[in-house]
Order: structure tokens, then sequence, then C-alpha cells
């Protein structure tokens, strides 16, 4: 076997499993990269070992997470190619990966990076002009493989120097997906996911979300703090101003997820006796304890966990709720509230 590595852009979806192994069956080692960030998969960083195994057992394919969350949240403030049809910098995100690709090259031994990209697949960031962009804005010029279509563009440096054999690439273009079953088929691959976006980013509602929140949406959100944007796709939202940010879980598998992204400045909210969500009051504001508008604010909060609260048949309206600061708790009985006014704070 030759001693060749290459890095791949590892998305786990079907065209990227593939172009792996159209390059491993060069007897070429390839380095799968699956890149996180709060917008997509950053849950993989929980247990990164099961997914590699899974990686590995499915598809044969040596996978490895790499967080790029911090300067992919700053590369979103104005992608210098804009956004798609929601909040989504296609371009600039695929340039914003294959530049940490390039930088990981040394540090895997790597000769090139490869992707599986197919011309035209998509009709922002596959046509052949913007694919010409990608690798010249990137520093990925002579270095990007796109295996699934090579054919298709002109060769690469791992193909002219005899790394790659071109005649053992593809000539896939379009947006069907029917070679690239019959390619699945003859690797014997038959379990991978169906084509389905995973990002937040190309969400219509998350999007928008996400959009306000870089707009100004809270005065603290200028930190754009990655634990914060990964709490955007949780739960109900609510905006009471720009200093009060409150969430509530959906279900219990939401609660659980707000409770473990608490941070120490955060006060949490639920009834003491009936099943419902808990809420989270972000960053909570400072307030002076005991103030009216401290007082006021916790009615209101607490009036919102109540409202989709489980109700008693037949049983009170109200009920206590346990106010978590942290530092200190309290027990407070209120009604929920019912006006129209919640949905004017709602994001």
């Amino acid at each position: 076997m030759r001693d060749v590595r290459a890095i791949g852009l590892f998305s786990g979806g079907l065209d990227s499993i593939l172009a792996c192994r159209v390059v491993m069956a060069q007897g070429i080692e390839v380095v799968a990269l699956k890149f996180v960030t709060p917008f997509f998969d950053h849950d993989l960083l929980a247990d990164e070992v099961a997914y590699r195994q899974e990686m590995h057992r499915k598809y044969g394919i040596n996978a490895r997470v790499v967080d790029i969350s911090e300067g992919y949240v700053r590369m979103l403030e104005q992608p210098v190619h804009g956004f798609g049809k929601n909040f989504n910098p296609c371009v600039d995100c695929k340039i914003f990966m294959l530049r940490r690709a390039r930088e990981l090259m040394a540090e895997y031994k790597a000769s090139f990076i490869l992707t599986g990209e197919v011309l035209g697949q998509r009709p922002m960031s596959q046509r052949r002009d913007t694919l010409r962009v990608i690798e010249r804005d990137s520093g990925c010029e002579g270095l990007l493989l796109r295996p699934l279509c090579a054919q298709l563009m002109n060769p690469t440096l791992a193909e002219t120097q005899g790394l790659v054999d071109r005649e053992q690439l593809h000539r896939f273009s379009g947006r069907g997906r029917k070679e690239q079953k019959k390619l699945a088929a003859a690797f014997g691959i038959q379990d991978y996911p169906a084509p389905a976006g995973g990002c937040m980013l190309t969400d219509p509602n998350l999007a928008a979300r996400i959009k306000h929140f870089y707009h100004g949406l809270f005065a603290f959100d200028q930190q754009r703090a990655v634990d914060d944007i990964r709490l955007l796709s949780i739960g109900r939202q609510f905006r009471l101003s720009e200093h009060v940010w409150f969430i509530i879980g959906r279900d219990e598998r939401e609660n659980e997820r707000l409770e473990a992204m608490r941070g120490p400045d955060d006060w949490t909210m639920r009834m003491t006796v009936r099943p419902g969500p808990l809420g989270l009051l972000r960053h909570a504001p400072a307030l002076e304890s005991g103030s009216p508008e401290e007082q006021l604010l916790l009615e209101r909060l607490a009036g919102i966990v109540i409202r989709y609260g489980k109700k008693v048949k037949e049983g009170p309206l109200g009920s206590d709720v346990l106010i978590d600061r942290g530092e200190q708790t309290e027990i407070q009985w209120q009604e929920p509230l019912l006006g129209d006014e919640i949905e004017d704070w709602r994001i």
C-alpha cells in the first residue's frame, strides 16, 4: 500500500461517504474530518468516540470530530459571498472549512484534500464558477479533489503527480442520486442517511431567530457566545426586553437540555407540583433584590411557565413556582399569564 494520506471533508451524508471510499479504494488513507459548529452536529462533541466507532463500523471510514465554532461564529457576522435563502452562508461556509482543512494538512501529513461535492447538485455552492471561487478563496487550488465529479473538472495535483488514478474517479453531475446509489451498492453500503438539511441556518424558523440574534436582539449578544447560539434551537423563546431572554422547554428532553446548558448567571423556574416546562432566564439582568422591577419580572416569567404547564381538572389555574437564582431559591404562588402580551414577546 502506498504511503499517501488525504483529508476528507466529511458531512456524514452519502456523497461524502462515497468520496472517501472512492479514494480509499486506491489504497490511500483518508482522515475524514467532521466539522461541527453550534449550527450543525455540535452534540457529537459529547461522545466523539461513539461517533468514530459508528462511522468505522458502517462505512470503514476513519472519522475525526473537529470543533470550528469560534471562528465560524465570527465568519457569520459578515460572510464575503452573502447568504442563501435564509441565513445560510453556503459558499463562505465551504471556504471556511477548506481553509481549516488546509491548516490541518501538516498535522495529519496529508497530501491533498477531498470533498463529496457534485457539479451542479446545489444551485448556490456547486456551480462550476462557484466551485472555482471556493478553491481560490480557500487557498486550495490544486489541492482539492472532488472524486465524484473529478472527470468533469481540471486535473488536480494529486492526479498529475500520480497520487490518484484519474480513470478511477467519476463524472457525476446534477441533482439526481441514481449514480450515487449504484456506487454505494457496489461498495456494499446500504445504511446511509437520506438527503436532509441538518444545518439550523437553512431552517426558516431557526434561521430567523439566529438572524435577529446577530442583528442585536439582546444587549449582550454582541459577545456571540457559542452556548447562547446553541440555545436558540431549543424550546419556546421570549424577549421581554433587550435584557430579558426567557426560554421554556416543550418537553422533558428540552427541559433536560436547558438544565444542562444553564450558565452561572442564569435563573431557572418550574412548578413545584404539576408537570410543566423548565424556564431558563439567560444572563439574568442585574436588578435590586425585592425591587418592584424584579417582582414584576418574576411574576411575568412564572406566569409564562404556568401557562404552558399541565392543567389540573377542576383544580386551580395558579401554582407554586420554584425560582432558582443559583445562590438562593424561593417559592412563589403565581397565576398563569393569559393575555395577548405574551405573543408580543415570542421570538
